[in-house]
Parts: C-alpha cells; structure tokens; sequence
C-alpha cells in the first residue's frame, strides 16, 4: 500500500469518525468504530511506506554495457 492510498483511507477514516453521526446506519453499525479501524490503517501503511522506501531504492543495479563499433575481421 503506497503512501496515496494510506492518506486516502486516513481521510475517509477522519470522516466517518468526526464529521458523520454514529447512528445514521441504525445501532447495529457503527461508523465511528469503522473510522477508527480506517485511521489505523492508513497510518500504519504510511509508517511502514517510509520505513521501507529505503530499502525499495536500494535494490536497482546500474549496469555498464561496453559495446565497440567496430565490425569483425574476416
């Protein structure tokens, strides 16, 4: 999960959390206990996409082709 999307499911955690009413799905859901669940699930997924976009950058390998143009001897 990238860093977009953990802010996106931050977002929508916040809302359902602070800016719906509890009761408007009727007492058997409950939307802020679903916010919360969202909130902590996108902050986790930003920590560890910082914790381990350092480790995603390491793994590239530059290589060096060496090509002369000259044509073989026949």
């Amino acid at each position: 999960m990238g860093v977009g999307v953990s802010i996106f499911f931050l977002t929508l955690g916040a809302i359902l959390r602070f800016a719906i009413e509890p009761d408007v799905l009727g007492e058997n859901v409950h939307i802020d206990v679903i916010g919360l669940i969202f909130m902590i699930v996108g902050a986790v997924g930003i920590v560890l996409s910082v914790v381990l976009a350092p480790k995603r950058g390491q793994t590239s390998e530059d290589r060096l082709m060496h090509r002369e143009n000259n044509p073989p001897d026949l």
